[in-house]
């Protein structure tokens, strides 16, 4: 249990700094508590299943990490577009700040993993035949290209439409940019014989998406560095500082980071562990 309970402490002592406006604390808050989530959520998965990403493969681990920063400067570039958020209280230093913007983004795709691993071992879900330790992996969702052609096809549509409105009108799409990336990519990671999204992965990461939306918003609240929203939609009826309809997308975003990843880990590499979840 040392793991979780260190992953607890850095989470409690960071956010206890933080509203005391203690320093690295409050400036850091948000990655530093992340930190602890993923440490606490691994170690809750490790002692229930024996297996987790960090303890059974930190390479794969490392690889989702890293791989997180550019797959979120994705949705940092829509937002010049969209202009659904921006940065406040950042770091002077262009090095500190860019090393703060670094460290935060490769915590968004391992804890919406590792949230999703707990969720399943809440539920009392065992690592299974797609688990850690190797065992064969259960073959891909066929692609039926009934349905597939449309999706990709509809996918595409969504993503495109923030850059074809008028800067009026694309501040309002950001719906169909938190959900194309799932039209889009499931079917084609289905004909590359990638992951695909199951029922109970679909259940894992809506959830953990859902969770992982919060602890966001609460975190990033009292924080010195922080962002700030103006989505143009029931903007003065918030939770923290996401309008209560912004936090219907953390589930989409979820499973958006689960077809992203596994599109650019099969582009880059055929081998690696079966992705549990």
């Amino acid at each position: 249990m040392i793991g979780p309970l260190i992953g607890l402490a850095i989470m409690l002592l960071s956010e206890a700094a933080t509203l005391a406006k203690i320093e690295p604390f409050w400036s850091w808050n948000t990655p530093i508590c992340w930190t602890g989530f993923i440490l606490f959520a691994d170690g809750i998965v490790y002692r229930a299943r024996g297996i987790s990403w960090i303890r059974s493969a930190p390479r794969e681990f490392t690889a989702l990490a890293i791989a997180s920063i550019p797959l979120w400067l994705v949705f940092e570039f829509y937002n010049l577009y969209l202009e659904n958020w921006s940065y406040t209280g950042l770091p002077d230093n262009p090095l500190v700040r860019t090393c703060g913007y670094a460290w935060s983004f490769a915590t968004i795709w391992p804890a919406i993993f590792e949230g999703a691993d707990l969720f399943a071992v809440l539920r009392g879900e065992r690592a299974g035949a797609a688990g850690w330790a190797g065992r064969a992996a259960p073959p891909a969702r066929p692609a039926h290209s009934a349905f597939a052609v449309p999706s990709i096809a509809a996918g595409a549509v969504m993503l495109a439409s923030p850059f074809l409105a008028s800067p009026p009108v694309a501040r309002y799409l950001a719906a169909p940019v938190w959900l194309g990336f799932i039209f889009l990519l499931d079917p084609i990671n289905a004909r590359l014989g990638a992951e695909t999204l199951t029922r109970g992965r679909i259940v894992n990461l809506s959830v953990s998406g859902l969770l992982c939306g919060v602890l966001w918003e609460f975190w990033n609240f009292w924080s010195r560095s922080k962002w700030h929203y103006t989505v143009p939609i029931m903007e003065r009826l918030k939770i923290f500082e996401m309008p209560v309809p912004g936090y219907l997308g953390f589930p989409a975003f979820a499973l958006e980071c689960f077809t992203m990843y596994v599109f650019v880990r099969r582009l880059v590499t055929r081998r690696g562990r079966p992705i549990a979840l």
